[in-house]
This record gives structure tokens, sequence and C-alpha cells, in this order.
């Protein structure tokens, strides 16, 4: 369905602000709702709103960028192990694999990532429709870790883990890892905060070396474990409770 148009009146009862209600409908954190009212990007029953303090209610047509939004009735949070060579956005233009596609058909609502894991790399990943929860834990103040498996192609020098370490600067770019463990001559565990774009390939690189493998085994509290690769579950409450927790730590 789309904006075209007037919807739905204004209900009596039951009033949420705009953006709280676009944050119910798992459009995203409350903060960058705001954001995409305010670039005019969101009517309410066929009328650009730009203020922030406009009150909606369920009988209300609210659409973003002319597509229908409404409260979400069961949030969903699920951990899938990702398999190489399929990609984390929700649409792709060179038609290659989409991880979403992995989550159980049971779920009818649309699911987002949390975070990044590039297309050749596989291991775990969050998938939900908490535009709140996503934007917890994608925040740079978080700090939540995420922990890698990497196997390189040919030998890892021991000035690889030294400089990571201590922090190494790639055009412009710092990258720092909080821990790198040596498990081979080419094999590194590697605990990452911050996560930046591509960051352990663009540091092997920067070395002359090539992942020939690259796992996220760990987010925050919450383990990859033994979960099949393309398999997926939900989060477990306490799983929940300590990500939460980690991020407010943060």
């Amino acid at each position: 369905m789309n904006c075209n148009g007037a919807g739905g009146g204004r209900g009596e009862g039951g009033l949420l602000r705009l953006q709280v209600y676009l944050a119910h409908s798992g459009v995203a954190s409350r903060r960058a709702c705001e954001k995409l009212i305010a670039a005019g990007r969101v009517s309410v029953n066929g009328i650009v709103v730009t203020g922030m303090g406009t009150k909606v209610s369920t009988s209300d047509t609210v659409c973003v960028d002319g597509n229908l939004t409404q409260p979400i009735s069961a949030f969903h949070y699920i951990a899938l192990n990702k398999p190489p060579l399929y990609i984390c956005t929700s649409r792709d233009t060179e038609n290659r694999p989409l991880a979403g596609d992995l989550l159980p058909p049971e779920i009818k609502e649309r699911l987002y990532s949390v975070g990044r894991l590039d297309y050749r790399s596989s291991g775990l990943i969050f998938f939900t429709n908490d535009g709140e929860f996503a934007a917890r834990l994608g925040h740079p103040s978080s700090e939540i870790e995420k922990e890698y498996l990497v196997e390189a192609t040919g030998l890892i020098g021991s000035n690889v883990a030294d400089s990571f370490l201590s922090g190494i600067e790639i055009d412009g770019t710092v990258y720092r890892a909080r821990e790198v463990e040596r498990l081979g001559r080419k094999a590194l565990r590697i605990v990452l905060i911050e996560g930046r774009n591509r960051e352990i390939r663009r540091v092997f690189s920067y070395f002359h070396l090539h992942p020939k493998s690259l796992c996220r085994i760990r987010i925050g509290p919450v383990r990859l474990g033994d979960l099949a690769e393309g398999g997926s579950r939900p989060l477990t409450g306490a799983e929940l409770e300590a990500l939460n927790n980690s991020a407010r730590r943060g």
C-alpha cells in the first residue's frame, strides 16, 4: 500500500509522538526517525510532516518515502550463521544471494541486519525488526566486542598482530584491535570494538596478506557456537538482556 492521498482519521486515544510511532514500526531508532521527519520524508494522512510535536494513532495513515508503516505487534531477534558469498542488504543489484532469505519462513515481518558482515565473510550476525535495539548495538559508543577467526593464504608475520594491537594508520584511518591471538602460522583470533567497514581485510591487505576465511564467532556475550552454516535461532532472553546491558555500559 502507498500513501498517495489521505488515509484514516486521527484517533482519540492512544496517541504517540510521530517519531515514537515510527520507531515502534521498526523504521529506525527514535533519533534516526526524527531526522527522517525533519527531512520531509514522512507523511501523515497524505500530508508531509516536519515538526516533532505531531502525534498519531493507529487509525492514521503514516508513510515514509511513500511506504506505509504500521506498529509492529511482535519483535524478532535472530542470530544467523551467514555463509560466505551471501550479502546482508535487503536487495542487491547484482542478484547475489541474500542472507535474509535464510531466515525462518514463518517470520513474515521484514527484518534487517544489525552491523556489518561482508559478502565473502561468514559467521554470526543479528537480524531484527526492532529499530531501537539495532541502534543501541550499532552505535560506536556501545563498544560491543566482535570476535573473529581469520585464516590467511600466506604466513602471518608477528608485526601484523603487534601493529594491529598498537594501532595502524591506513589511508588516514587508524585501525586498532582489542585482542589479537596467534592460532597458527596462518591463523589469528581477533577481537574488535568499532568494527569499521572491512577492517580486518584492509589491515591484511596492508601487509600483502589475503584472508582465506574470515568468520565472526561472537558478538558481545552471544557466541556462534554449533549453529550450522545458514542456520538461525532466536536470541534468548538472557542474551538480549546481556546485549542491552553491554550497550548501556558503553
